[in-house]
């Protein structure tokens, strides 16, 4: 019987090889971009699945009140970690990293290189699920200053010998580190990506001010015993902080690692989402793309309704059931399925690697995986069924009798049945249109922001060596070259947030006021290299030690301190020692953004401070290229700092990196509008071409009536314009919804504007007549004598 339906189901599409097609590539598109949408989310789904502790994993996060506004951060003191896993019952491990992935210069046989890594306790190896290719977890950490490499790493410093353990190599041309380990290489849908781990104490120890529960440095991270309650453990760690700083305004909580990768936003305290938004959103538009194919099935096949009203007469007349032709149908329906999925298959792993590329990931697929086996059964099953359900139903419906005499005719109700699906399938195309429209210009927006400092032309490079023991001559050496408008200091990098405290005091300020202030160490002329803008006062003066106890505020914090001028007021700082250092405000510089790109950066205080250097900036003269420029620098860095290898970055480079979420959804829209907006007009072509071949007579008679071909093609195209345009009024409001609740997430984000839905309705418009008038015109330039002899 099956076979019987198959041999059937092949014979009748034959028959019909053009509409075959069209459903056939239609569907395999939809698959393709679905299935490539769908092994995306799987691996975002995935982060951090390679840890088989993941369940019992978490970091301490810590709210801060700041004046009734909380703040979230993951930094905790170095001490928390011990004491946690001392006193409080359930904890099973801790283990304290550097925040996040640091880099330092490594030698080796002469040969010097950078490499990305962490400092950490030694119970990372038992907590995390790091397997080891040479070396073992227990022997790892027994010495001091031990390395562990991952694969990478190992090839990186030792190319391709085999057997490192025991090797030595050098940090910072200064300790020597001997290999104890090799770990297998992070999978990219990882949270740790790092190169090399040393201990963890090797790194506290030489920081001193790190042994305090009010320096807030380092991550720790928790494994919980298997039924701890986490709720009890943070109320644990909450009452420890407050018997050991009374006065504190931070509350520790564990953040579980489920929650890393998707839910790691928060909102005054509350955990609001994060990148599961986007999952969530393209796993639809997945879906949605489907249902677009689907939906040129089902117009394809009820608009073939007529050509197909005889074969349905003539199987009842022999005696076909109504259940038969319906499997008929249905199975003709899940042939074309089943083969758009092997086609879809191959796509998908013809254009992964060019998707990879697109999305900064290394996705590989198997089909013998048994999830994506049971998901090309189901999504072909659904695709099959989806699209062939009304057809199938419909197309068994028709009466023989009527159907044998001629009488058959197209019911309103199956007329409008296909028009509401192809308004359907332009509403989702104009929706995805507008959105496309609406990302782009909300990134452009933000890259176009007035930042308070001028990123342009200006390159990071790490102040080590001789560039922090003899900036002044490095300093000078630079300028000589002439390519070079200036170069300054500074202990953290100018885009991203550096170190803040609620500390700092003035006369006036509220006991229990606290304000979040961001505090940096700079060159005196890291204003000016910078771009930044003194609104009032003055700059740092030249020598560094005339302005020691001097300091300059950025706009927002004067306006905390006072309505009126603070230049001339005092500013007080806490040391590490626990005494308090008097400085004075000699100036008031523009706020600047850095951080939060799309939000109100915190005020930030700049202190004349060059003993602890960590970036150097240099400033490419105007009228310089870009090539001769790092050139020169080269020259002089290469001369002046011989133990370290020139290195840098592009701080226009490093902004552009802070967009990563925004620019794959920008492409990813894209992407996924051109599809769906092929697919559609897919869909109308097909219908373009069955409507064109049924009025084929009636076009002959109008042209031997002196019809022309301009008004035959505007009769044909008419009917599917008024759709589109349908489309377009019911797509504009969704679109405005949607693209409103996704901006709302942003507080320096661009409105909607009018035009955008009128410049996405026209194009729409433009495709769909592109679409439906090369049918239009074949059939108006037949002979009208060869069409009137037709059928």
């Amino acid at each position: 019987m099956i076979i019987h339906y198959l041999r059937t189901a092949i014979r009748s599409l034959l028959k019909s090889r053009t509409y075959s097609f069209l459903n056939i590539f239609g569907l395999m598109i939809g698959i393709t971009c679905a299935g490539v949408i769908f092994l995306w989310v799987e691996d975002e789904w995935m982060f951090d699945s390679v840890h088989e502790k993941k369940d019992q994993l978490y970091v301490v996060r810590q709210h801060w009140n700041y004046n009734g506004s909380i703040r979230t951060f993951q930094s905790s003191s170095a001490l928390m970690g011990p004491a946690i896993q001392q006193s409080i019952p359930g904890v099973a491990a801790t283990c304290r990293s550097t925040e996040e992935p640091i880099t330092h210069l490594f030698s080796y046989n002469g040969h010097h290189l950078y490499a990305t890594g962490a400092f950490m306790d030694s119970t990372a190896f038992t907590m995390f699920t790091f397997p080891f290719v040479q070396g073992t977890a227990a022997q790892a950490f027994t010495q001091p200053y031990a390395i562990v490499l991952t694969e990478k790493g190992a090839r990186k410093f030792f190319g391709e010998e085999k057997n490192v353990i025991g090797k030595m190599v050098q940090m910072d041309n200064r300790q020597t580190f001997q290999v104890t380990g090799i770990i297998k290489d992070h999978p990219d849908n990882s949270s740790f990506r790092f190169e090399w781990v040393a201990p963890f104490p090797a790194y506290f120890h030489q920081r001193a001010w790190m042994n305090s529960w009010d320096a807030n440095a380092v991550s720790t991270y928790v494994e919980l015993q298997a039924g701890t309650d986490t709720a009890a453990v943070n109320r644990e760690m909450q009452a420890a902080v407050k018997r050991i700083l009374p006065q504190a305004i931070v509350s520790p909580f564990l953040f579980s690692m489920n929650d890393w990768r998707l839910y790691n936003n928060f909102e005054n305290g509350i955990q609001t989402g994060g990148r599961i938004a986007y999952v969530r959103l393209f796993g639809v538009i997945g879906w949605i793309i489907i249902l677009i194919a689907c939906i040129n099935f089902m117009n394809l096949a009820t608009a073939r309704s007529e050509g197909r009203s005889r074969e349905v007469g003539v199987r009842k007349v022999l005696g076909a059931g109504r259940r038969g032709l319906i499997f008929q149908f249905a199975g003709e329906a899940l042939l074309l399925s089943a083969v758009a999925m092997l086609l879809a298959i191959v796509a998908i792993y013809l254009l992964l690697p060019a998707f990879n590329a697109m999305v900064g990931k290394h996705i590989l697929p198997d089909v013998l995986k048994p999830t994506h086996l049971l998901a090309i059964v189901m999504i072909t099953l659904i695709c099959g069924l989806t699209a062939g359900s009304y057809p199938s139903f419909y197309l068994s419906s028709f009466r023989p009798i009527a159907v044998l005499k001629g009488r058959m005719q197209q019911g309103g109700g199956e007329l409008w049945i296909r028009k509401g699906l192809v308004i359907t399938q332009f509403t989702i195309s104009i929706v995805l249109i507008i959105s496309t429209m609406v990302v782009f210009q909300q990134l452009q927006h933000i890259r176009n922001r007035n930042l308070g400092y001028d990123r342009h032309n200006l390159i990071e490079l790490k102040a080590e060596g001789a560039i922090a023991k003899n900036y002044e001559a490095v300093r000078q050496h630079l300028l000589a070259t002439g390519a070079v408008e200036n170069a300054a200091l500074s202990d953290h990098e100018t885009i991203y947030g550096g170190n803040n405290t609620a500390a700092f005091s003035w006369p006036g300020k509220p006991e229990q006021e606290h304000v979040l202030i961001s505090h940096r160490n700079v060159s005196p002329d890291f204003i000016k290299t910078s771009g930044m803008k003194i609104r009032e006062g003055r700059d740092f003066m030249p020598a560094a030690a005339s302005d020691s106890l001097s300091v300059i505020i950025t706009h927002s914090l004067a306006k905390v301190i006072s309505n009126k001028s603070v230049i001339g007021m005092s500013f007080m700082a806490p040391e590490w020692d626990d005494s308090v250092k008097i400085y004075t405000i000699v100036g008031v510089a523009e706020d600047f953004v850095y951080g939060d790109m799309y939000g109100k950066p915190d005020p930030v205080a700049f202190f004349s401070r060059t003993n602890d250097p960590v970036f150097m900036y240099v400033r490419i003269a105007a009228g310089v290229g870009t090539e001769e420029g790092i050139r020169k620098i080269r020259a002089v860095i290469e001369h002046d700092n011989p133990d370290y290898p020139f290195a840098f970055k592009f701080v226009d480079e490093q902004f552009n990196a802070m967009f990563t979420n925004e620019v794959l959804m920008g492409r990813l829209s894209r992407l996924f509008a051109t599809l769906a907006v092929i697919i559609s007009c897919m869909g109308l072509f097909g219908l373009a071409a069955y409507t064109a071949e049924r009025r084929t007579k009636e076009i002959g008679i109008r042209k031997v009536l002196g019809a022309g071909i301009p008004s035959i093609a505007g009769l044909l195209s008419g009917e599917f314009l008024q759709l589109v345009l349908i489309a377009a009024v019911v797509a504009f409001p969704l679109a405005w919804w949607m693209m409103s609740t996704w901006l709302s997430q942003y507080a320096y984000r661009i409105s909607v504007q009018w035009w955008i839905f009128l410049l996405a309705g026209l194009l729409a418009v433009v495709i769909a007549v592109l679409t439906v008038s090369y049918q239009a015109i074949r059939v108006a330039l037949i002979n009208p004598a060869k069409s009137l002899r037709s059928n």
